[in-house]
This record gives C-alpha cells, sequence and structure tokens, in this order.
C-alpha cells in the first residue's frame, strides 16, 4: 500500500476490499483479520488506512471498490443500522453485477436469514432509515442488503472461535488470489509451464538452508508473468518464515524521496501492517534471530536494491531474498550470483495463472500484449 505522491497518481489496485460497522468490529475481529491479510501480503483497503483525511470519501470508495477483486462484508448487529455502511454495501453490489468484483458475507453474531428478510432487529432499524431517507434509498439498500445475504458466506455462530473462522477466511482469499488451491485432478496444471517453473526453481531455493542470507534474482521481460510467478512462489513457501514480507511493485513507489518510502514499506510489511516503529533498530535486532523470506518485485533500480540490503543483510540465518526484475543488467551489477530465467513463460500460460488467481479481464489482455511483444 504505497502512499500517493500526487492527486494524479493512477488509483491503486486492491485484492481486498473490507467493509465492516467499525464500533462493531473495527479493535477485534476486522485487526485481527487486517494484520493476517497483510502479513500474507495480501493488497487490503481498509477506511482509517487507506482513506485521507479532506478528500471526497464518496469516490474515494467507489475508486477503491472498483480497483479490488474481492469484497469481504463483515456484517455485525449495527451494520444495518449504519447509513454509512448500507450506501457503501450499494456500492459493492452495483460493481459486483458488473462481473468485476467477488463478494464474500461474513455474518459477524448474527442470522444471516435475518439479515437476508429483514426482521427481528434489522426490521428496527429499517424503520428508523425510512424515518430520515428518502424512498428509494431505502428501497436501494434493502434490495443489496437481500442480495449480499442470498450469496454463500460464513456465519460466526458456525465456528468454535474466531481464530478458526479467521484462517478459513484467508485460505478461502488466498485460494482465490494466489492459485493455492489443490490442482485439478486431470493433471493439467503442468502443462501450462508452472510445474516444471517450480520443479526448476527449488533447487535454486535452497529452503532447508541455514547458512547466510541468500539473494536469487528472477529474470523476464513481461512483467505480469514475472510479477504471477514471484507471487505464485511466495504463496507456496511463505510458511516456513518465520517473518515474510512481499513488495508487490517497487518501481512504482513515488519518486519522490523513493529510498526513504521504500524502507518505510518494509518495516510496514514486516510488522504486519501496522504504523512504522520509530526505533527500526528494534526491527532489525529481532529480524536478526530468524529467518526471513523477502520478495522485492519489479526492481527497477540499483538503488532499491542498496537501500533494500541495508535490512536484508542483518536477516537471520537461511533467510531468503527474491529479487523480480526484467533488467538483467541490474542483478549482475548488484552481484546476484543465482538467477532464474523465465524465459519460457509464454503468453497462454500467464492467461490460465490469471484466470485461477482472478484477475480481470484488462490484466489479461496486458499480459498477452507483453509477451507477444518480448517473443
Amino acid at each position: 500500500m504505497y502512499p500517493s505522491s500526487s492527486s494524479s497518481t493512477a488509483p491503486q489496485k486492491f485484492d481486498v476490499f473490507l467493509s465492516f460497522r467499525g464500533k462493531d468490529t473495527r479493535r477485534t475481529f476486522i485487526s485481527f483479520l487486517y494484520r493476517e491479510l497483510i502479513r500474507m501480503s495480501i493488497r487490503t483497503f481498509k477506511d482509517d488506512v487507506e482513506l485521507k483525511s479532506g478528500r471526497r470519501i464518496s469516490s474515494d470508495l467507489l475508486t477503491a471498490i472498483e480497483n479490488s477483486k474481492i469484497a469481504v462484508v463483515i456484517v455485525s448487529k449495527n451494520y444495518p443500522a449504519s447509513p454509512w455502511c448500507l450506501r457503501e454495501l450499494a456500492m459493492i453490489m452495483d460493481v459486483e453485477k458488473k462481473g468485476s468484483l467477488i463478494v464474500m458475507p461474513i455474518f459477524y453474531n448474527v442470522e444471516p436469514a435475518h439479515v437476508r428478510r429483514q426482521v427481528e432487529k434489522v426490521a428496527l432499524q429499517f424503520r428508523k432509515h425510512e424515518d430520515r431517507e428518502n424512498h428509494e434509498t431505502v428501497v436501494s439498500w434493502r434490495q443489496a442488503l437481500t442480495n449480499l445475504a442470498s450469496i454463500s458466506g460464513h456465519c460466526s455462530r458456525d465456528w468454535e472461535d474466531d481464530s478458526k473462522l479467521l484462517d478459513e477466511i484467508t485460505k478461502r482469499i488466498s485460494d482465490m488470489l494466489l492459485c493455492s488451491a489443490t490442482p485439478a485432478s486431470d493433471g493439467n496444471s503442468n502443462e501450462f509451464g508452472f510445474g516444471a517453473h517450480m520443479q526448476e526453481l527449488y533447487p535454486l531455493l535452497d529452503l532447508d538452508s541455514n547458512v547466510g542470507v541468500r539473494v536469487i534474482g528472477i529474470w523476464a521481460r513481461g512483467g505480469n508473468g514475472r510479477s504471477a510467478l514471484a507471487r505464485y512462489v511466495y504463496q507456496k513457501i511463505f510458511k516456513q518464515f518465520q517473518s515474510q514480507c512481499f513488495l508487490e511493485n517497487v518501481k512504482e513507489i513515488p519518486r519522490d524521496c523513493q529510498m526513504s518510502n521504500l524502507k518505510d514499506e518494509f518495516l510496514i510489511r514486516i510488522q504486519g501492517g501496522y504504523s512504522k516503529m520509530k526505533t527500526s533498530g528494534l526491527i532489525k535486532k529481532r529480524l536478526m534471530s530468524q529467518k526471513v523470506l523477502l520478495v522485492a518485485n519489479n526492481v527497477d533500480k540499483l538503488e532499491q536494491l542498496d537501500a533494500l540490503a541495508e535490512d536484508f543483510n542483518c536477516f537471520g540465518p537461511g533467510s531468503l531474498v527474491i529479487i523480480t526484475t526484467q533488467d538483467k543488467q541490474l542483478l549482475v551489477a548488484f552481484g546476484v550470483k543465482i538467477v532464474y530465467e523465465v524465459e519460457c513463460l509464454r503468453c497462454f500460460e500467464v492467461r490460465q495463472l490469471f484466470r485461477q488467481i482472478g484477475f480481470r479481464e484488462r490484466d489479461l489482455y496486458d499480459a498477452g500484449s507483453e509477451f507477444s511483444e518480448s517473443s
């Protein structure tokens, strides 16, 4: 979640948009869910983190929803009582109708049937809306809530405790985004090249090593294919490390004070999404005793690697740094000895992976264009 450098900056894309009633869940369920998603390097929109004071909140929200892949809607006891939440939900369901957004409802300490039929406490909440809002607005809110409750989701009362529910939610999101579901039984997964790539990469990763910090490069001309492979590798191996960090798109960090922003982003990510500690020395001291995984995706300047090296040189034994770039000479200049060259990642392979992890059609088009040009 890189900060915007100007109002003209392209909208940030998110994997997950969180919709929730702050007073009910912000300090409890949402805080743990958000931290876990960030720890897994899933780009997540949470209003108190992303919205800037003084900005046009409604337009910013719509832009964030339109630029997300999944909307997780946590319906708590007072969610239907909030005009803000219902306006947000109406936006989500409108985008969902266009087929560009997956919606995942979570019914937190509420009965899904009460929400769907709008009875019991929900009925009382809507009576208050009818006294304050115009008829058309309330009708649209009712329809949005009904449509949401008709989607298969999760109910907290079906789970023994919140931790197990969180595990299921994050696993489901991860399966959607990062293709971590079990491969199809017809054995076609290797047909698209990813099985072969992983077989070649695993010996280079040397995951059982407990010696030093290893730095590995992944080089390919096409950006989307390289990034897709980097995310795929990260998802497959991150649980084998005590701390993990996936820097999504290093070259898009705002150019002003870039190295400072890059180091700040790393510190935020490695802490699981919380505000940067002012005493970064404490973070480095902690990481010195840990096996750490860092993926720096889409690096395009040597200075970026120099800035990150100040941190990853302090990682504990057995740590792994993966650098992805389309500039092979950059890896040579930095002294990276092990480079995996992805010259055979063809357009149809990228399209297949993107279909599995839920990228939008425009991403498929961009990937096809990149690989057509580089072939």
